[in-house]
């Protein structure tokens, strides 16, 4: 939070400053940083007090406040600051109060010397006193309980008052000698204490002081800058001094190290210097706030506006977080002793106490967030953090911030970015929506809100819609055409919308933009042929997509060549994936007056299927040779419905020599077509590759012979009839004499062929005898192997069991290679002459392997 103003300043030292005032400084105004606490003046019964008195001193406690004064007067007040009790203590400045944590028991000391210590609501206690101002006083944090009725005072001694068992007080001397004490703060077992020297801290339960840290400044003067405490936790002890913060931890030690020394230490965790005066210190989370006193550099010897800190604190180093300077009534003459710091710990409340003002700092809450977000028109920033926080912002809308980030958005002219942000913040309510277009219209942006209007489940009424398209429809021939093809039909009224429309197209009807939105008006209205009607004119690639969706096969049944003329391609994949609509010999005899849009047809439809167009087999052999030459050979190779004679004729009439050349083949009249390669192409590598196809002796003769007389045909020859006709036949026919080009290579490569070859029988001879031997001897061993022969056993023959049951019968059982078992009365005899048994199950196989016989006897 940075500063107030300069004129509500001068105010505010006047009046009351409201809950919620700023009271920071004008010159860091306007600064982007967010602070981090807010202000406000303890009101009500506080300012009828310190309007005739002085504060010298409060308390703060979970349930209430208690402030002493200057005329030595301690007041009860609520949290708003409302008097709920009075108490008369003394004539002069009461100094401290201290309460138990129960809120039930206080301590009050003054500048007279009287100490008072009493139940807020028992009225017992101890009426002490002294000779000397007492500065300060402590009672025990639990003094609530039987067992814990101690309190400390502090002025020129520490004194501890403890009740024994007969009710008695007992008063005993914890330290004296090092000047007045001036802080107490007591936490569980130990107290920690400031005097002119340093912060001692004690076990009160063993009476043994366990340290002593003194002071950094021995310049500054104790009473007009005093020691500022607070136990962070039951161990850790934090000091503001001068300009100097230190933190302390109390730790244990270990028994080795015990000797004399008390059983704990502090060590110093962490120690840093600030540039201010440090009036007061308290925690906030990991953090510190503190409270300095800063004296004014000019030469009027007024101090300035005290300053609260937020400060991180490092090992050796500190950074501030945020620092605000607080406006206080007659700051200009406080010094340093004159304000204080307390805290209500757990509420991160911090009250900053001066003689005439009390100021309460809060941490900002998501409703200051978002003030201060508004107040810097960081409306995005406002909007997001009040729909995280829905549930816990108190003072805000999601709607109205919404609602004024549209209304900023609209004064700063950025329409587009308004009208984007009204489908978040305007939601579903009807009424805001019509609102903010009769607003868009008014200032005539009815274009930029268009392209976020409801058209889903959530409509407005159609009058809207229709407004919207007039304008567009008068301004904007592009954006009513986008509009109609973005938006549903049932939007709107369409006749209406139509009529505006043909009124348009009457001035202006060749208007491209003006006609396609029309045809998708058509469309919604279900006027397809209308709709087909115009896309076909304006040869618009969405009549395909309009075909399809709706089924309007039957409607272009006479329009195939206005589709086919406008996008071929497209318009035969259609045709053919919709046979069944659109049959096959309608769409060709709608094409017969355009044959090169017959074969284009014609040709894919082959594409997909050889045998569906096959009775356009015929006509398709003259549109190829017209339109598609390079496609007519594989054709003719793959159709088995082509008239070879028609085809053959065609492609003699055009001289077509491979197609002819082909076909002859396909005929049986190879020889034929191998003069016509050999003549007319006079391709020697294309007739060798002819007569390999057709692997026919006499074709290579006529090869040969036609050859003979020509040179380089003969080199073609040998170069590549090497492996399929033996290479001596051509060259004894080969004149004397002739020369011929590359014959020492030709020849070379013949030997290298003939050399290959034999290479490759030799290898396929030894490959041979390897496997026919490998698999003999696993002939051998299967054969080799035992036969099991038991009372399952049957003969193949008579099929009764080979074994007999009277084991007293000699019985002859004769088993074969092949692994069929007879009685041997069973196995037929090869002849008369011999007594060779045969396996009659495998002789049909001509005594095939395994029609050997072994012979068992039983």
């Amino acid at each position: 939070m940075k500063a107030e103003k300069q004129g509500n300043l001068e105010a505010a030292d006047q009046e009351e400053m409201s809950p919620g005032e700023s009271t920071d400084e004008s010159e860091e105004d306007e600064s982007e940083e967010e602070p981090k606490l807010k202000y406000e003046r303890l009101l009500n019964g506080v300012s009828e007090i310190l309007q005739e008195d002085a504060a010298s001193c409060m308390t703060v406690h979970e349930k209430f406040l208690a402030l002493g004064t200057h005329s030595g007067k301690m007041y009860l007040l609520d949290i708003q600051g409302n008097v709920t009790q009075k108490f008369d203590i003394s004539s002069v400045k009461i100094n401290q109060i201290s309460l138990d944590e129960s809120g039930e028991y206080v301590g009050i000391c003054s500048e007279d010397g009287k100490v008072q210590v009493f139940g807020l609501y028992s009225r017992e206690g101890l009426h002490e006193i002294f000779d000397c101002p007492i500065k300060i006083v402590a009672v025990h944090p639990l003094f609530g309980k039987s067992n814990c009725k101690q309190f400390v005072t502090g002025g020129n001694k520490l004194l501890l008052y403890d009740r024994n068992w007969l009710n008695r007080w007992k008063t005993s001397v914890l330290h004296e000698g090092e000047g007045n004490i001036t802080n107490i703060k007591w936490r569980g077992n130990l107290i920690a204490w400031a005097n002119n020297m340093g912060v001692k801290i004690l076990d009160i339960t063993t009476k043994q002081r366990i340290t002593n840290i003194p002071r950094d400044d021995k310049s500054l003067r104790p009473d007009m800058y005093p020691c500022s405490l607070f136990w962070k936790d039951n161990l850790t002890l934090v000091i503001g001094w001068g300009k100097s913060v230190k933190v302390c931890s109390v730790k244990e030690r270990h028994a080795s190290e015990l000797r004399d020394l008390p059983s704990r230490y502090v060590e110093i965790v962490t120690q840093f210097d600030n540039e201010y005066y440090i009036s007061g210190i308290a925690p906030l989370c990991d953090q510190f706030v503190m409270l300095f006193f800063v004296k004014d550099k000019s030469e009027t010897m007024l101090c300035a506006r005290p300053r609260l800190d937020i400060i991180q604190a490092h090992p050796d180093s500190s950074e501030e977080i945020s620092s605000d300077a607080i406006t206080v009534r007659g700051f200009q003459e406080n010094e340093c002793r004159d304000y204080r710091l307390e805290y209500s710990e757990g509420e991160s409340l911090f009250y900053i106490i001066s003689p005439r003002d009390v100021v309460v700092a809060k941490e900002r809450d998501q409703d200051d967030h978002i003030d201060w977000l508004l107040t810097r028109k960081k409306y995005e920033e406002a909007l997001m953090a009040a729909e995280i926080s829905q549930k816990n912002i108190k003072r805000h809308d999601v709607l109205d911030i919404g609602l004024s980030y549209i209304t900023h958005l609209v004064e700063k002219r950025d329409y587009d970015m308004a009208a984007r942000k009204c489908q978040k913040i305007l939601g579903k309510n009807m009424k805001l929506w019509e609102d903010e277009v009769y607003r868009f219209k008014k200032i005539g942006q009815l274009k930029a809100i268009s392209k976020y209007l409801p058209r889903g489940d959530l409509r407005l009424r159609p009058a809207i819609y229709e407004m919207i398209l007039d304008e567009f429809l008068k301004t904007d021939y592009e954006g009513f055409s986008t509009l109609i093809r973005e938006w549903p039909g049932e939007l709107y009224n369409n006749k209406t919308i139509v009529q505006a429309l043909k009124g348009h197209l009457n001035k202006d009807p060749e208007n491209r933009t003006l006609l396609k939105a029309l045809a998708e008006l058509h469309t919604y209205d279900q006027r397809y042929d209308e709709a087909l009607n115009i896309y076909l004119k304006l040869r618009n690639k969405e009549v395909f997509d309009l075909i399809h969706k709706h089924n309007l096969f039957s409607s272009i049944k006479d329009k195939i060549v206005l589709l086919m003329d406008f996008d071929t391609e497209k318009a035969v994949d259609m045709l053919l994936d919709n046979e069944d609509k659109i049959s096959i010999d309608k769409v060709v005899n709608e094409l017969k007056d355009r044959p090169e849009l017959q074969h284009v047809y014609l040709h894919k439809l082959f594409k997909r299927d050889h045998h569906k167009g096959q009775k356009y087999h015929e006509k398709q052999i003259s549109l190829y040779a017209e339109f598609d030459r390079p496609n007519l050979l594989p054709f003719l190779r793959d159709s088995t419905h082509c008239p070879l004679e028609k085809a053959l004729e065609i492609c003699h009439q055009r001289n077509f020599v491979e197609e002819t050349v082909f076909l002859l083949s396909r005929m049986g009249n190879s020889r034929r077509a191998l003069q016509m390669i050999m003549e007319e192409l006079k391709d020697v590598d294309k007739a060798i590759e002819f007569a390999k196809e057709q692997d026919d002796a006499e074709l290579w003769d006529d090869l040969i012979l036609y050859s003979i007389d020509k040179p380089p045909f003969i080199t073609g020859l040998l170069n590549n009839i090497g492996t399929h006709v033996d290479p001596i036949l051509l060259i004894h026919r080969i004149k004397e004499g002739m020369e011929i080009p590359n014959l020492r290579d030709s020849l070379v490569k013949i030997l290298q062929d003939y050399n290959l070859q034999i290479l490759l029988r030799e290898g396929c001879k030894k490959i041979l005898v390897s496997d026919s031997l490998s698999l003999l001897k696993k002939l051998h061993r299967t054969q080799a192997k035992a036969m099991l022969v038991d009372d399952e056993s049957i003969c193949e023959a008579c099929l009764s069991p080979l074994l007999s049951s009277d084991v007293s019968k000699p019985l002859g059982v004769v088993a074969f290679h092949c692994r069929h078992t007879f009685h041997r009365d069973c196995v037929p005899v090869a002849s008369t002459m011999s007594t060779v048994y045969f396996c009659n199950i495998c002789s049909a196989k001509k005594r095939g392997p395994g029609s050997a016989m072994h012979e068992m006897k039983k």
